[in-house]
């Protein structure tokens, strides 16, 4: 029998498609209980600058909705052990910092303090990359024992991914959409692979609170999720890759990680890169994004979500296939994701013309901008 066929013939798939459903369904059900609420409160995204692309005031708490639908599927589908505890307590965390940034606004430097708070407990609960695979197939050791080194590394790559999936969060439907794709992603390896229930009921979980906020979200988006619900996707999507893709003891597991989440990751790497190499600070808003550059090619918000999308979707898929090949395989697309680095170097951090970034250009931005969303 082929995967697809022990996928479904499988009883677990209807458990894991029941939480996507219920997830769903919830999240669908209060995303318009959560816009009233934004307005009442006061989150709203009001176009005072050229830097928006909205030309009325737009509720942004929308991540609210996202978050109890997760956490309903997670509360009735998932036993709580102490790291679902730890991870649940640190998601809680993330969502009440998002809704008072929604709100207030709040500067960096608090929010990325309590982030790290948030991360600690998840990890101090458990949720640790304990080992790493040696991607050096030639090595004796197949594997790296990271010791101490566990908890900082875990922390970084926790809130690295919380930010990253913040930072594309700049059109209508975007992140929301690349999140669906990621976890989805994750969801597939999980069941193909390490056949992880948990990990597969989390994701679907999450797969299917993106899924009943999404309506609300495409452009011309009606409430936008903010960083309540930026920051808390890119939160939970690292956690459980932690209890999930970083478990699997192989070279594979060194790669899909960055692959599964390679849109956010590409991003916010090439903006640290590009705004220290023109001496900014790395937390300098800028319109150097891959959505803003996408927008001034030409393309609608519509269509660079789209491309954005396809792009999400084909790396993802290059996970799924990485994990059912070997080593070879691995290196081989190692070596064209260099080629492909090289090119998108070329593209996204240099430009067309070589001359580097316009910052002062106006901004693109579907939801709340740069001014906000980097602090």
């Amino acid at each position: 029998m082929n995967d697809l066929g022990r996928i479904l013939a499988s009883q677990d798939i209807w458990y894991v498609l029941l939480a996507l459903l219920t997830a769903a369904i919830i999240s669908c059900v209060f995303t318009p209980l959560v816009k009233v609420l934004s307005v009442k409160y006061g989150a709203v995204d009001v176009p005072k600058d050229g830097r928006r692309m909205h030309d009325h005031p737009i509720p942004r708490m929308g991540g609210l909705a996202i978050f109890f639908g997760f956490l309903a599927a997670v509360l009735v589908f998932v036993p709580l052990d102490t790291e679902k505890k730890g991870m649940l307590l640190g998601a809680v965390i993330i969502v009440v910092l998002g809704v008072l940034d929604d709100k207030y606004a709040l500067p960096a430097k608090p929010k990325f303090l309590v982030q790290i708070v948030a991360a600690l407990i998840a990890v101090m609960a458990g949720n640790r990359i304990e080992v790493l695979s040696n991607p050096n197939i030639f090595s004796a050791n197949e594997v790296w024992q990271l010791g101490w080194l566990s908890y900082p590394i875990t922390v970084i790559w926790i809130v690295a991914i919380t930010n990253a999936v913040n930072l594309i969060d700049g059109l209508d439907g975007l992140a929301c959409g690349v999140s669906t794709i990621s976890s989805a992603t994750m969801l597939i390896i999980a069941r193909l692979v390490s056949e992880q229930l948990d990990v597969e009921v989390m994701m679907a979980a999450l797969v299917g609170a993106c899924i009943g906020f999404l309506p609300y979200n495409f452009n011309p988006a009606k409430i936008f999720m903010g960083d309540t619900g930026s920051t808390f996707l890119g939160f939970i999507m690292a956690t459980v890759s932690v209890n999930g893709m970083f478990k699997q003891y192989t070279i594979i597991s060194f790669v899909v990680p960055f692959l599964m989440l390679g849109l956010p990751i590409f991003d916010v790497c090439f903006a640290v890169v590009r705004r220290v190499s023109h001496g900014q600070s790395p937390m300098q808003p800028d319109r150097g994004h891959v959505h803003h550059r996408l927008i001034d090619m030409g393309f609608s918000q519509k269509q660079a979500v789209g491309v954005l999308y396809v792009i999400s979707a084909i790396l993802g898929l290059s996970a799924v296939v990485l994990t059912t090949g070997g080593a070879a395989r691995a290196m081989l697309f190692l070596v064209a994701m260099g080629v492909a680095v090289a090119v998108a170097w070329r593209v996204f951090l240099v430009g067309p013309s070589g001359e580097g970034d316009e910052p002062d250009k106006k901004d693109g931005s579907g939801e709340q901008g740069e001014d906000k969303r980097d602090g």
